[in-house]
């Protein structure tokens, strides 16, 4: 058991608040950039623009329609529960997961920080000897694997339709729609997270999060969407693809598509994920030689190590602390 003498319980709670809110910068750098970064290939939306339709998305949706994703980030695929164990084991954990995204960030193999915050969790609770929802992780799994051949099966569809409007207010037009839906479809979903780690951290659930707890991740995301917008534009908008406008329109609507479908069930998926398989999806439509297959197997790569990396992990740094 993780005792209180290793992780006196003021300095295990500080250490996890100042977790939290490193986490909610990386996502809005590893996770916003990607958001961001195809709507702002056609040249309706500014920077500024786009980012506070974001965020406030990021802040409302939770607010509005409640936050069930982040539920099952706390508590559906691990019973944490209450003291010293549960503290250092979901510290392992978030830890856990920024290490693994950073580092294949950092090494060219940008990777989904959904999948590492899952695989960190599920990792450290078994690592620690806390019950372990083994049916949720297998169904996050699936949504989680499913997510980007959604993407990119409803892109292949979208994208046919998409190129029979003039490039000119009726794509414009979709566009203004699909990214709005798409910051919508990832506050319901993938942002969550924040939220979940937050309310860990803060010892209540994501339902009873405080109201200025929701907007420090709003704040904290966006300012970490800033700093990630660059790589992110590099990797999805012209890494993977040649991005024309009308690929870019149809990454959002068939991204949205499959994130708001795992939002209903209250499982988080990837919308980076999404995104990627969509832009994939809308390029092989238009000729498969449009799309940087190179730079798809390694990310398809970094997704496959994310995962089973992260249980690895922190599953280790766990039991080398009972």
């Amino acid at each position: 058991m993780l005792t209180p003498r290793y992780f006196p319980e003021a300095a295990t709670d500080a250490a996890l608040i100042a977790t939290a809110v490193l986490f909610c910068l990386v996502t809005g750098a590893n996770d916003g950039g990607a958001v961001l970064a195809t709507g702002l290939k056609l040249p309706i939306l500014r920077v500024v623009t786009a980012l506070s339709v974001l965020t406030a998305a990021v802040v409302a949706i939770p607010l509005l329609f409640g936050a069930g994703v982040a539920e099952t980030f706390a508590a559906g695929l691990v019973s944490f529960g209450d003291g010293d164990t549960a503290t250092a084991a979901v510290l392992i954990g978030v830890l856990t997961a920024l290490a693994v995204t950073l580092t294949l960030t950092y090494t060219g193999r940008p990777t989904s920080l959904t999948l590492a915050t899952v695989g960190g969790l599920t990792g450290a609770g078994l690592g620690a000897g806390l019950p372990v929802s083994g049916g949720r992780v297998a169904l996050v799994l699936a949504l989680g694997m499913a997510a980007p051949l959604a993407g990119g099966l409803l892109a292949a569809w979208v994208v046919r339709g998409l190129r029979r409007l003039p490039p000119g207010g009726p794509l414009s037009r979709v566009h203004l729609a699909g990214f709005a839906v798409q910051c919508a479809a990832y506050a319901a979903n993938d942002a969550q997270k924040m939220l979940a780690v937050l309310a860990i951290a803060l010892g209540t659930t994501a339902g009873d999060l405080p109201l200025w707890a929701t907007f420090l991740a709003g704040a904290l995301f966006a300012a970490g969407a800033l700093y990630g917008l660059p790589r992110a534009g590099r990797t999805l908008g012209g890494q993977l693809l040649a991005v024309r406008p009308v690929h870019a329109v149809t990454s959002e609507v068939s991204a949205s598509g499959a994130v708001l479908c795992s939002s209903f069930l209250g499982v988080p998926v990837s919308m980076t994920q999404s995104v990627a398989g969509g832009l994939i999806g809308a390029g092989v439509v238009s000729g498969a030689g449009r799309v940087r297959w190179e730079a798809a197997m390694r990310l398809a790569m970094a997704w496959l190590l994310t995962l089973p990396g992260s249980v690895v992990i922190a599953a280790m740094g766990a039991l080398v602390l009972r």
